[in-house]
């Protein structure tokens, strides 16, 4: 998994279009459980409103929903323009109280548009490099190899000395990779790695 831009922080915003009011809402999440249960929040405090639209992406997935407006009017609006950003583990809602005034589709487009492009004109953008563990055992004899490569790749590493070394690596994912890679190379197949975790506390 490569590196990804997403929100440093939740941004909010509130646009008025012929009465109608649209809440605008783009923050990072790290789950689309997350992000179906952000949603969940919004109506609870808004419970008047007449629809909380909503378009996220994890990992490049969407979950989106026009919930109830014109099919295409609303989620897919909002998801161009995450798209267009390059944002991904990020969830953008909009709350609509509505106006009594009919917006029609290319309003509705507009409209939703932006309420989430605007608020994204000021936004602090972070790139976020994802975390991988890996735990490995090897002969002791692999010792100084194990602990020059995982140096050289800038990650942690944590040794338990047993009949073999039990060793665990963490740090971002792609450099880790790498190292496995070369440790397996290096050692001729002599490693055997015990399990790999993705995204850990990224």
């Amino acid at each position: 998994m490569t590196c990804y831009k997403t929100l440093a922080e939740p941004i909010h915003s509130e646009i008025e279009i012929k009465k109608s009011r649209f809440i605008g809402c783009i923050e990072p999440i790290h789950s689309h459980a997350a992000g179906l249960e952000r949603v969940a929040e919004l109506w609870r405090q808004h419970p008047e409103a007449r629809h909380i639209c909503y378009a996220m992406l994890v990992a490049g997935q969407v979950r989106q929903s026009d919930d109830g407006e014109p099919s295409g009017t609303a989620a897919r609006p909002i998801l161009n323009v995450l798209q267009h950003k390059g944002l991904d583990y990020v969830l953008a809602t909009v709350v609509r109280y509505f106006g009594g005034i009919k917006l029609g589709a290319g309003g509705l487009v507009r409209a939703y548009s932006q309420a989430i492009s605007e608020p994204l004109q000021q936004v602090e953008y972070v790139e976020v490099k994802p975390q991988a563990q890996a735990q490995i055992r090897f002969e002791h004899a692999h010792e100084a190899l194990v602990r020059r490569l995982a140096e050289q790749a800038g990650l942690a590493l944590e040794v338990e000395y047993q009949q073999q070394v039990l060793a665990t690596l963490q740090g971002e994912a792609e450099p880790l990779e790498q190292c496995l890679h070369q440790l397996k190379e290096q050692t001729r197949g002599e490693l055997e790695l015990l399990n790999t975790n993705t995204d850990v506390g990224a």
